[in-house]
């Protein structure tokens, strides 16, 4: 007898899936993620950011007054205000030295209590009483030991490095505004406009920096303004030769010719239509430039040709260092401190020159 055949029950339909599409990506969108794939320079990025946010926070961080203070009851913050001796218990109405030991005994006697820095030394900071001659090596009380003026390093390294950042951005960014406007206008108008102001970059570049730096650093008293008016004079002009490259290719491609035929005006054609087109290796070259306005005033502070002595920076601490070979710790510190900066740098601008590359997805 035939086995009965069982028939299986109709499977039920099941309905398609539907595909979830993802949204398509901007440009900057596209580019970001190109960056953020790039983790050394990622990284570095952020690195870099905490700790010049560090450096712009040096009065807290590093200061030879206490942030708060309470003495017989009241509280005061030297921080923000001078206050005489009298105050905690001294003889004279000078401005209080919080170093001294009696004022010390003062603020942490009878509940007496003070909240320190960090680091209580500024860069100015003289140590009177350091526990060896200057300069004296590192211990409790000077974490990086001092200088051959009894100045605390760390001090003077922490506010040094605010000053070559800021330096590095103001330079950086001066020279971006400048050499923009130069390449734009040879790049955009070319013709006789850039034939003439090509050979008039030519001829201000071939004037010496080096000497007219020497000429007007005997001339007037030398400051951070004066050395930033006068390397700005000759930092943009690398930079306007790609802008003018960018703007000379872009000049002719088919939306500018469409803008022309709609009748816009040159500014607006140059500023929202050739000019975001064009900020490629003007983005991809603002480590690289700014690394090397950092290394400008280091070497131009080692020659003596920089910031007055009294101001701090990385490269009098060298000059330092090479003047007293036994006291390593100037030198060393300062070496690391730069060359870590500078290879932040030139990561982060490696990772923007390859998120810029649209060749790579």
């Amino acid at each position: 007898m035939d086995a009965a055949v069982q028939v299986s029950p109709p499977l039920a339909e099941v309905p398609p899936t539907p595909v979830q599409l993802r949204p398509a990506m901007t440009p900057r969108q596209r580019s970001w993620a190109r960056f953020r794939r790039h983790r050394r320079g990622y990284w570095s990025l952020w690195i870099f950011l905490t700790v010049f946010v560090l450096t712009l926070f040096a009065e807290l961080l590093s200061n030879d007054r206490p942030l708060m203070v309470r003495h017989d009851g009241r509280y005061y913050a030297p921080l923000f205000h001078d206050y005489p001796e009298t105050t905690f218990g001294g003889d004279f109405r000078t401005t209080t030295d919080y170093h001294d030991p009696f004022i010390q005994e003062q603020l942490t006697t009878n509940g007496n209590w003070a909240i320190w820095p960090l680091n209580r030394y500024r860069f100015d900071t003289l140590n009177y009483f350091a526990p060896s001659p200057n300069p004296s090596p590192p211990s409790s009380v000077n974490y990086f030991g001092t200088d051959d003026r009894g100045r605390d390093v760390l001090a003077r390294l922490l506010y040094g490095l605010r000053i070559s950042v800021l330096f590095g951005l103001a330079l950086t960014a001066i020279g971006m505004a400048l050499g923009i406007l130069a390449g734009a206008i040879q790049g955009y108008f070319a013709g006789r406009i850039d034939l003439t102001m090509q050979r008039l970059i030519e001829i201000w570049s071939s004037i010496p920096e080096l000497y007219l730096l020497l000429i007007l650093a005997s001339i007037f008293e030398p400051s951070i303004w004066v050395l930033l008016a006068i390397l700005s004079l000759f930092g943009w002009m690398g930079l306007s030769d790609y802008v003018r490259a960018e703007f000379l290719r872009n000049r002719g491609l088919e939306y500018v010719a469409a803008a022309r035929a709609l009748g816009l005006r040159r500014r607006t054609i140059i500023t929202r239509h050739v000019l975001p087109n064009s900020m490629t290796p003007v983005i991809a070259f603002l480590p690289f430039r700014m690394s090397a306005a950092i290394v400008a005033l280091t070497s131009l502070d080692f020659l003596g040709l920089g910031v007055p002595p009294s101001t701090p920076s990385l490269g009098e601490l060298l000059a330092q260092g090479k003047a007293n070979l036994d006291a390593w710790w100037i030198s060393l510190p300062t070496f690391g401190v730069l060359v870590g900066i500078l290879l932040l740098l030139i990561f982060i601008g490696e990772a923007l020159r390859d998120a810029l590359d649209t060749r790579k997805n």
